[in-house]
């Protein structure tokens, strides 16, 4: 009987076990300790900034972000419609609206015309603009980014998946005014948990490390605003600085896989790998392939199932899911045409090349009907 072959799992081939026995035995397990304060140097020495903010998760480092952009109740936020539901959420968080707008061809980015019609045509004040590196690929930011500047809307960075990337040289999470790091458990680095807000604006690192304290100031229980239990624990940054640690082997290795799975799929018609544009040097977070139709997607899905290989459908678009009822779009179907029908195939940093020639194996007898030109 063979092994079942994980999505993606978290690779803890390195000082974790050490790291975490250090935390028990100096008493240091809760929202405060010297591997959270290293983990913020580390972060913000990788974005290229000043400043970073360690979080519990992806999404409150977010909603931080949005209130460190000044985001208000009331204002509207635009957000690309293909996303995952944490971009969105973290908006309503702050208690803002999305607008969702739709993404390139290109690069399953934030389109850029999309986006001049969502601020031309916004029912409100837009209050912040998020540009979300989709899977570990960075979005085309400089135009998004001068029309940001244009307008005098912050631009935040959702590279919740995409640490070690890098856009025209420069590192994902230092192109906008804020960024955000997600290390979900199946992201590249994780920390089990975490996420982290980066800056170059020490007042607004400052703010946001208060905030995500419950705002008190001082040793007495005084707040100077309403805040929030928002901080990473010195147990979840033990393990993201073991992680951080192997981060060139971990994302040397997943390219090599990406790699592997475009060559394999060359001169197919029914699988499409994600683009990668020249500009830009993917974290290849999550390999990924769009299919022909849902049907095609939801079958594939089922066939690496029969064969103990786990692949899943990825995101859907969200303007048209309940929760998002009645919110304003700006759409071109370009989001709608990847929803449902985009499959992520195993790709964790400890796949094995043995595994991989399974899962290619399984690929090459999917029962698609494929063409090949």
């Amino acid at each position: 009987m063979t092994d079942r072959i994980p999505l993606a799992v978290p690779d803890l081939r390195g000082n974790e076990q050490a790291y975490l026995a250090r935390c028990v035995a100096d008493n240091w397990v809760s929202s405060a300790g010297p591997f959270v304060i290293e983990c913020e140097k580390q972060m913000a020495s990788l974005a290229g900034r000043q400043h970073a903010v360690a979080t519990m998760n992806g999404t409150t480092a977010l909603h931080l972000a949005l209130l460190a952009a000044g985001a208000k109740p009331g204002d509207h936020v635009v957000v690309p419609d293909w996303t995952f539901a944490a971009t969105a959420n973290a908006v309503r968080h702050a208690g803002a609206v999305p607008i969702f707008a739709d993404i390139t061809e290109e690069s399953w980015t934030l389109d850029f015309a999309s986006l001049a019609r969502a601020l031309e045509t916004a029912p409100g004040r837009v209050g912040a603009v998020i540009v979300v590196h989709t899977l570990g690929h960075p979005a085309d930011v400089d135009p998004l980014l001068a029309l940001c500047r244009e307008a005098k809307i912050p631009l935040i960075e959702d590279a919740a998946g995409a640490i070690g990337a890098r856009y025209k040289g420069r590192p994902a999470g230092g192109l906008g005014d804020l960024a955000i790091f997600s290390f979900n458990g199946n992201k590249t680095v994780t920390a089990g948990g975490g996420g982290m807000v980066v800056t170059d604006d020490a007042d607004q690192a400052k703010r946001l490390r208060a905030l995500s304290a419950q705002a008190r100031s001082g040793a007495e229980y005084r707040y100077d605003a309403v805040g929030f239990n928002y901080r990473m624990t010195n147990v979840n940054a033990a393990l993201l600085l073991a992680q951080i640690e192997r981060l060139d082997d971990m994302l040397a290795t997943k390219r090599r896989i990406a790699g592997t799975y475009d060559q394999a799929l060359a001169g197919r018609n029914d699988l499409t790998p994600m683009p990668r544009r020249p500009w830009a040097e993917s974290g290849c977070w999550l390999y990924s392939v769009l299919c022909r139709t849902e049907s095609d997607a939801q079958s594939l899905v089922r066939h690496m199932a029969d064969r103990d290989i786990e692949a899943r459908v990825f995101w859907r678009t969200l303007s048209d899911q309940a929760p998002y009822a009645g919110t304003p779009t700006v759409l071109s179907g370009m989001a709608a045409r990847l929803s449902g029908t985009v499959v992520s195939l195993p790709c964790s940093s400890s796949l094995t090349p043995a595994q991989q020639a399974r899962v290619l194996d399984a690929l090459a007898h999917w029962p698609s009907k494929r063409r090949t030109h």
